[in-house]
């Protein structure tokens, strides 16, 4: 709307009107706002699931170490001999206990080498901890979990005015109430549910590798920043993207989705109810056009709003015509109209003149 007719309203009124209604208006004004605004951030899901395929490659090539148990056993119970063995008999004649007429030596007791493999590496409790981290982060994200980003905002406000102009009394009452009601869905087309049993079944895969079954059941102790930077850690790719899940969870493991609220129900003094209280003013005059004293009506606005229209009109006719040219035939025009009415007016006159004259002479008659 590029003109609204109700200023145009308040533009035209009476002045002494306008501000002995605004002198007596008594008006209140009550608002109630209700807000709550839900700001919900699934970077750690994203995160979680584009990590887990490379946690599963590290669990299925993990990194491990040879352990050697050197235990002195019977010869009788000697699994295996190594050049291990051997030199270690030599270095204790003691537990030689013959040599026969060939030279064969027999031992009473030999040196037994447990060669095992073990898991038990930085590298691998660096990937056992941060699993344990993961399942840790969505325990608490479960449990106050909300699924979408929202806005609720409902403001409700209630008018109540009185004015007096003369005798007229003016009152109004206004309830008015705006709702915005707004959810955000995540992107994507999988449903938060289901995307969350996806990350709790990958991460029961990962906990069920050998590798990590072996590390809890030896008790192993976690890691604990700051992370070494080993070789295998800093170069390879599997490790590049378990250290960027390792540095997120480190520092937003005490997020939470960000909930602003505020209810509150209070009277409204401020520039809001000078608004609505000019509403008021403005509803008056609206009304007051119902009157059959039109304040905004009158002769001078009236003949220069038709005179307006009438110029406006000649111009638009005569566009081609030079503007001297143009005033003289306006003024000739006037000067015409303005002769035949005054050429009219004496006609009546005489005529008026004369009947009158005979309606003296036929009274005179009469009287005689």
């Amino acid at each position: 709307m590029k003109d609204i007719k109700v200023v145009d309203l308040y533009k035209k009124s009476n002045e002494e009107r306008v501000d002995k209604f605004v002198e007596n208006t008594r008006s209140s004004l009550i608002v109630d706002k209700d807000l709550k605004k839900v700001e919900v951030d699934f970077e750690w899901l994203d995160l979680m699931e584009s990590t887990c395929p490379y946690l599963d490659n590290i669990l299925r090539s993990p990194n491990r170490f040879i352990i050697n148990e050197e235990e002195v056993v019977k010869v009788e119970l000697a699994r295996r001999i190594t050049v291990d063995s051997i030199k270690h008999l030599a270095r204790h004649t003691n537990y030689i206990q013959e040599i026969n007429d060939d030279d064969e030596v027999k031992p009473s007791k030999i040196l037994n080498i447990n060669k095992d493999e073990s898991y038990d590496t930085y590298e691998n409790r660096f990937i056992y901890t941060l699993i344990n981290n993961m399942i840790t982060f969505l325990e608490i994200k479960k449990k106050s979990l909300l699924l979408s980003s929202s806005l609720r905002d409902v403001k409700k406000c209630e008018y109540h005015a009185k004015s007096k102009v003369g005798l007229e009394q003016v009152s109004m009452e206004i309830n008015f109430t705006s709702s915005l009601i707004d959810k955000k869905e995540p992107e994507g087309d999988t449903p938060i549910e289901e995307r969350l049993q996806k990350l709790d079944d990958n991460i029961k895969v990962l906990t069920s590798s050998e590798v990590f079954k072996t590390l809890k059941s030896m008790h192993v102790a976690k890691v604990i920043p700051p992370i070494k930077k080993t070789n295998v850690i800093l170069k390879n790719t599997n490790f590049q993207y378990a250290m960027t899940l390792w540095d997120y969870l480190q520092s937003h493991v005490a997020d939470a989705s960000k909930v602003v609220k505020e209810n509150k129900k209070y009277e409204d003094n401020s520039v809001l109810k000078e608004y609505i209280d000019n509403t008021f003013l403005l509803n008056y005059l609206a009304m007051n056009t119902l009157s059959e004293e039109n304040p905004i009506s009158n002769r001078e606005e009236i003949v220069e709003e038709l005179t307006d229209n009438l110029i406006q009109k000649i111009v638009e006719l005569n566009v081609d015509l030079p503007l001297s040219a143009l005033k003289d035939k306006i003024g000739e025009k006037i000067a015409i109209t303005k002769y035949k009415k005054e050429a009219s007016l004496y006609e009546i006159q005489n005529t008026f003149t004369e009947h009158i004259k005979s309606y003296l002479e036929k009274i005179e008659s009469i009287k005689i």
